[in-house]
């Protein structure tokens, strides 16, 4: 089966496997093309997309983990600082 699409936009041609196709298929609908897929699916992440997900408490509970990940490596980094000048 092929199907034409005209854009204005160049098109590329390219072989995926029959399994890529059908995993792509199941993505789509009547109005995406397979070329609408693909560049959601490869596109950039707007980060205000995940505004609102966390409670206040988890992000301050993430903020804090966070927090104390940074001092550990930090330490850990004096820490081989000071044996690297022994």
């Amino acid at each position: 089966m092929h199907t034409h699409t005209y854009t204005d936009m160049p098109t590329r041609t390219i072989s995926i496997t029959d399994e890529a196709y059908h995993r792509l298929a199941l993505l789509k609908d009547d109005r995406d093309s397979f070329s609408d897929i693909i560049l959601k699916m490869t596109g950039k992440v707007n980060l205000l997309d995940f505004a609102g997900v966390l409670t206040k408490g988890e992000s301050s509970k993430l903020r804090d983990r966070i927090r104390e990940s940074r001092e550990a490596s930090k330490t850990r980094l004096h820490a081989m600082r000071a044996r690297l000048e022994k």
